[in-house]
């Protein structure tokens, strides 16, 4: 972030998906940190900027702030503890362990696989990876994820296993994506995500997520990061 203000910002959009599952106003925002709309608007801007938060299509509003996002998509997370009532909405899949990673907290992850639709529930956390069987597709190389980042988030789904991933894939995207399994990415969601929300937070740089990706065996140009 280039300003303490930004950083703020940044901070308090955070603190709001981490305690309440949603993402604050632009007028929740001016009001905590005691300036105007305009301002904030304008911070907003520049932390979309540096993908340090997605704006929605009319820059009103936060879309999402990695791993969290503020409207519904395909998987909920409730935590494990039942007496904690919040829960998150996961932009995909790997967010939704990186969710977990960041919290460092126990959750129930619910979804439906696109191939078969049936309902997929399963515990994860920090240190507990998926059920083994289930895949996980990437629909775009690394490179294109940004160019739209939300569409790119949205077809990051959760198969029951390989074989409903490939004929999905088969059936609707042919020779186009990754599929990997479902723990390798609960492993790569830990390092990416499980700083996410620490007070000294620093962005990661790109030769240090593209660490991370070898670290877990994604390797070769799908993932070669811009």
């Amino acid at each position: 972030m280039k300003t303490a203000e930004s950083r703020r910002v940044r901070d308090l959009v955070y603190g709001t998906f981490v305690a309440e599952g949603r993402a604050p106003s632009i007028a929740e925002l001016a009001r905590l940190t005691n300036t105007d709309a305009s301002r904030v608007r304008n911070t907003l801007a520049e932390l979309a900027e540096a993908h340090a938060l997605v704006l929605s299509h009319d820059a009103d509003t936060v879309r999402m702030a990695h791993p969290f996002s503020a409207a519904p998509m395909a998987f909920v997370l409730t935590p494990r503890d039942g007496h904690d009532d919040r829960r998150w909405w996961g932009g995909c899949a790997w967010d939704s362990f990186g969710i977990s990673a960041a919290l460092g907290l126990d959750v129930q992850i619910d979804t439906a696989c696109p191939q078969c639709g049936a309902r997929i529930s399963f515990a994860s956390g920090p240190g507990t990876p998926p059920p083994a069987e289930l895949a996980v597709r990437f629909p775009r190389p690394a490179v294109q994820w940004w160019d739209d980042v939300v569409a790119t988030c949205t077809m990051i789904r959760m198969f029951c296993n390989t074989d409903h991933a490939e004929r999905w894939t088969l059936d609707h995207a042919p020779e186009t994506g990754y599929i990997a399994d479902a723990v390798t990415v609960w492993r790569l969601a830990g390092p990416w995500y499980g700083d996410r929300v620490h007070p000294d937070f620093q962005p990661h740089t790109r030769e240090h997520n593209q660490q991370l990706l070898e670290d877990v065996g994604l390797t070769g140009p799908f993932w070669r990061l811009p």
